[in-house]
């Protein structure tokens, strides 16, 4: 009887996964932990066992040993770090999650998913506690140096390296490659590895990059300051920030070609708002705009330029409109303490009650002088990753009202204008994806398709356990398999495809579908059913 390769080599690694299961106790990590490291414990848990998260509650998992680690990396600093090593279906590769906001969270909703790829699967909690709920509070920096560098960096670089002897240790094998993945400031986590420590990953997947942290942290803030206070005449509303999306999808959805309720580029699009303005005196005002409200719409799709024309933080795309509201809207009792605040107040000026009143270009040029925690992600000249055989994927979404994707935009440019004088071709490891119509990291509006497969991803669809694309587990349709193809195989990404899943339930069937382009191409509408990918064609804008 003929036995396929294959076979021959999953009867060989299954006993040896089959006695790791055994393995998971703390006798077998104890022995390679630091002088400066603990083990909290380290737990078998099965199919039929739930593992209970700090938010979530996980069960029917691919067998795994949860491990959870403490290291303590200065006098007043420690971090954790959870590390699942899956027993019965590793694919001896190891990959690291990122997180969002200053939350401190150990991202057990992307590690879950990871699982069923195979992966053994690490997360951090970046040195400090704390919930999605508080993404936007940092008391916990408040004079606190060296939690802030946990923070910014060495967590995860801390928390990774030593996921990794462990990791080795339980199977007694060595791991083959090394993957990240991570949105917002994962995103951020992500650069900021491959350019402090180019070693620590073979391909790192990087959305919606909170990168540039001295200057996008304080724009936060800025964007917020537009609409304040309340009471004033340039004031706009929650219910106005509804017209004024309503608007911009008139104005700006057929500019590329196409009316179909998705607008490809926000930047394309020259918007007039003066469309909004009322017409009377007895206008009603919760379906038009004042004046002066018409020039807060102008700052804040202008861009932060601020005295003699110094560049701050470029602007938010035509279409976000939706996640924008939840930036710049403070309730009465909140604007002493409104969206974005709390870097200047708890990483620049150690003052909690600094008031916002106060930011200004002086906030800027201090923040960039200190980069607390050394978070800045701006480090242009990414050869030593790349030399090293690195692959970067880097996506961000055009709907995006959290972090403004011309900021991604700069970033690529910044990497183009530093390696193309030196003879590099950033396509040979760097590739970047627009998404239009997705929104921060996840979910999008007027159902485009958002779904990639990539961190944050599967917590927004309403199927449990969903892992990679449901359908569609591939490297077109998932971003993850992508850039492993691309690592392992030297088959390098053209068009991504993403996802709509009716009412974002898998088990309902595909919505849409559509081509993503990598950067500076665009999909361009060639005609046929706008939700099929054979509709669209990649080309050069």
């Amino acid at each position: 009887m003929r036995i396929s390769l294959i076979s021959l080599a999953a009867s060989l690694v299954a006993p040896a996964l089959a006695l790791s299961a055994s393995r998971c106790t703390p006798e077998t990590f104890t022995p390679y932990l630091t002088s400066n490291a603990s083990l909290v414990y380290a737990v078998p848990y099965s199919p039929n066992d739930t593992f209970v998260g700090p938010m979530s509650n996980y069960s029917g998992l691919p067998e795994y040993c949860a491990v959870y680690v403490n290291i303590s990396s200065s006098s007043s600093s420690s971090y954790e770090f959870g590390l699942w090593l899956p027993t019965t279906t590793w694919n001896k590769r190891y990959i690291a999650y990122g997180n969002g906001g200053f939350t401190g969270q150990i991202a057990f909703d992307d590690m879950a998913p990871g699982l069923f790829y195979g992966f053994a699967t690490v997360s951090t909690n970046t040195g400090h506690n704390s919930t999605v709920h508080e993404a936007g509070d940092a008391q916990w920096a408040l004079n606190a140096p060296e939690v802030r560098t946990d923070w910014g960096w060495r967590a995860l670089h801390g928390s990774v390296a030593m996921g990794k002897i462990l990791t080795e240790a339980f199977y007694s094998e060595d791991i083959k490659y090394s993957y990240y993945s991570g949105c917002s400031t994962g995103g951020r986590q992500g650069l900021k590895s491959l350019q402090m420590f180019p070693e620590d990953f073979d391909g790192v997947l990087a959305g919606a990059c909170a990168w540039w942290t001295s200057h996008m942290q304080n724009w936060d803030l800025k964007v917020a300051t537009y609409n304040l206070p309340n009471n004033a005449s340039h004031h706009i509303t929650e219910e106005l920030m509804d017209v004024l999306g309503a608007e911009v999808l008139r104005q700006c959805d057929a500019v590329d070609g196409l009316k179909d309720n998705i607008i490809t580029n926000g930047y394309a699009c020259d918007f007039r708002p003066e469309t909004l303005l009322c017409d009377s005196p007895t206008a009603n005002t919760s379906t038009c705009f004042n004046a002066d409200q018409i020039d807060t719409v102008k700052k804040i799709y202008g861009g932060w330029i601020d005295v003699n024309q110094t560049f701050v933080f470029p602007s938010i795309a035509y279409g976000a409109e939706s996640q924008l509201a939840q930036m710049i809207m403070t309730d009465d009792d909140e604007q002493d303490s409104p969206s974005g605040i709390a870097y200047p107040r708890d990483f620049i000026y150690n003052d909690p009650d600094w008031p916002w009143q106060n930011l200004d270009l002086e906030t800027i040029q201090l923040s960039d002088k200190l980069d607390p925690g050394n978070a800045t992600a701006d480090d242009f000249d990414l050869r030593p990753f790349m030399k090293r055989g690195g692959k970067l994927i880097h996506y961000h979404g055009f709907a995006d009202g959290e972090i403004p994707t011309s900021s991604s935009i700069y970033f690529y440019n910044q990497v183009l204008k530093t390696l193309k004088p030196l003879g590099v071709d950033l396509d040979q490891f760097y590739r970047f994806y627009l998404i239009p119509g997705m929104e921060h990291c996840l979910d999008s509006v007027h159902d485009a398709p958002w779904y990639i497969a990539s961190a944050n991803q599967p917590s927004g669809l309403t199927a449990t356990n969903t892992w990679s694309v449901p359908g569609f587990k591939d490297r077109k349709h998932d971003a993850l398999m992508a850039l492993m193809s691309w690592v392992e195989n030297g088959t390098s990404p053209t068009e991504l495809i993403a996802t709509k899943f009716v009412d974002d339930n898998p088990t309902l069937g595909v919505q849409a579908q559509r081509p993503l382009c990598p950067y500076p191409q665009e999909a361009k509408y060639t005609g046929g059913d706008w939700n099929t990918t054979s509709a669209f064609t990649c080309t050069k804008t």
